[in-house]
């Protein structure tokens, strides 16, 4: 009898954004003390950088850490006014250090927005068989990319339909998907409740 080479991996991410996930309420000159390196979930989120004091506009927080592959990722987010959060647009798995341009006026909170990714496999060239989706309680999109969210192309989307643990089977016809640069997933929370995926 023949072996499949077919391989799956399951995904599960409910949790919510945690806006001091990373640094809780302080006040650094530089660089500030982690909390934690990483999300709950166990995958890629956006950085959101909270202020609570005035005259913050310019300064800038840098944020270093790996992307959803393990590679190296950077990011600034400048804050544009007094008391507000930034959210940036890179999705880091780990952040290895956050350093501040100036002290800020008052303390300051970095965690976790909304914005999630997985991956699937990554930098090794896969074909994606199918897939299996469990929506969580809000309709949107599943973003299937070639490579990482922050240098990768979007091949296709799929959309959840918003009612709760509803799921969403799809079969991909002859040889699958080609993922030539690895491929990962990206998504908002409360948009999936499970997703298992079939590649080889």
């Amino acid at each position: 009898m023949a072996l499949s080479d077919v391989q799956v991996i399951n995904i599960s991410d409910e949790n919510a954004s945690d806006d001091d996930r990373i640094v809780t309420a302080a006040r650094p000159n530089t660089t500030a003390t982690l909390a934690n390196t990483t999300f709950l979930g166990g995958g890629a989120r956006n950085i959101i950088v909270t202020t609570t004091g005035t005259g913050d506009n310019e300064k800038t927080t840098t944020i270093t850490g790996t992307d959803v592959f393990g590679d190296s990722l950077t990011e600034t987010i400048t804050s544009t006014g007094s008391a507000e959060a930034v959210a940036g647009t890179k999705l880091f798995l780990t952040v290895s250090s956050v350093v501040c341009s100036a002290q800020y006026a008052a303390n300051i909170k970095v965690g976790s927005g909304t914005l999630c990714a997985q991956a699937i496999q990554g930098d090794t060239r896969i074909r994606l068989k199918g897939f299996s989706i469990v929506s969580g309680g809000t309709a949107g999109l599943i973003n299937f990319i070639n490579g990482t969210p922050e240098t990768g192309t979007t091949l296709f989307k799929s959309r959840t339909i918003g009612t709760d643990n509803t799921t969403i089977d799809r079969t991909i016809p002859q040889n699958g998907v080609l993922f030539d640069n690895g491929m990962s997933v990206s998504y908002t929370v409360g948009t999936i409740d499970n997703m298992t995926y079939f590649f080889a």
